[in-house]
């Protein structure tokens, strides 16, 4: 499989949407209570959008999977044991792999197509939040060389921060 990344854009929003609403009901089905009506919400991905910070991959004419690349963080994220506090940083977040396309190594294979346009972007580090309840992606991370650097609570339980050099 070939895949490339762009940017979304405003006309697939309701894709994208239905891509999250999808794969909530794939994780509520593996018990992963990560995701819900609430978050993330169609109002996040138009803003996302807007400020041109949503990414799709693509796989033949397919979206495989979206994620939010920014230097947004949570202020929960000053609780982070930073391994690389000085250097120049993105956040990924809400990565979600189309459920369609699940359990095929999208995951892995987006994580690394992220981390060339971290470097290519000119950025050290990324940084990013995993839900302690979602074991394929906290697996996904650690085979990675993500490193756990805190813990936060946030709505839906306890998330860990993680942070990797490139």
């Amino acid at each position: 499989m070939d895949f490339s990344i762009r940017k979304a854009t405003a006309h697939e929003l309701d894709a994208v949407f239905s891509i999250f609403a999808n794969a909530i009901v794939k994780m509520n089905d593996n018990n992963i209570p990560q995701w819900d009506e609430v978050y993330p919400s169609k109002e996040d991905l138009i803003e996302d959008i807007n400020k041109e910070q949503l990414y799709i991959v693509e796989s033949d004419q397919n979206i495989v999977s979206v994620f939010v690349l920014n230097q947004d963080f949570d202020e929960e994220y000053q609780f982070g044991k930073w391994q690389y506090p000085d250097a120049s940083f993105c956040v990924i977040h809400r990565l979600c792999v189309n459920p369609s396309f699940q359990n095929k190594g999208i995951g892995s294979t987006t994580m690394l197509l992220i981390e060339d346009l971290v470097k290519q972007m000119g950025f050290e580090t990324i940084r990013l939040d995993a839900f302690f309840q979602n074991p394929y992606a906290l697996r996904m991370y650690e085979k990675l060389n993500y490193r756990k650097v805190g813990e936060v609570q946030w709505r839906k339980g306890l998330f860990y921060l993680m942070e990797k050099k490139l």
